[in-house]
């Protein structure tokens, strides 16, 4: 799958999720360079949302 396009970089995405979704820890939203597809499946379970959803909400 494609590398994540975060606009304005990852602390804003994050906080973006945050915000949405109460319910997410910062464990959940760890993100690591290169580990894309880790965190959208951590994501698609923790949400309960497809892939292309999760890339959506995080690429803003």
């Amino acid at each position: 799958m494609n590398k994540l396009q975060i606009q304005g970089g990852w602390e804003q995405g994050k906080s973006r999720l945050k915000q949405a979704y109460a319910n997410l820890t910062d464990n959940d939203l760890l993100y690591e360079e290169g580990k894309d597809q880790e965190l959208v499946g951590k994501l698609k379970s923790k949400l309960g949302k497809s892939e292309e959803e999760i890339r959506k909400i995080i690429e803003g």
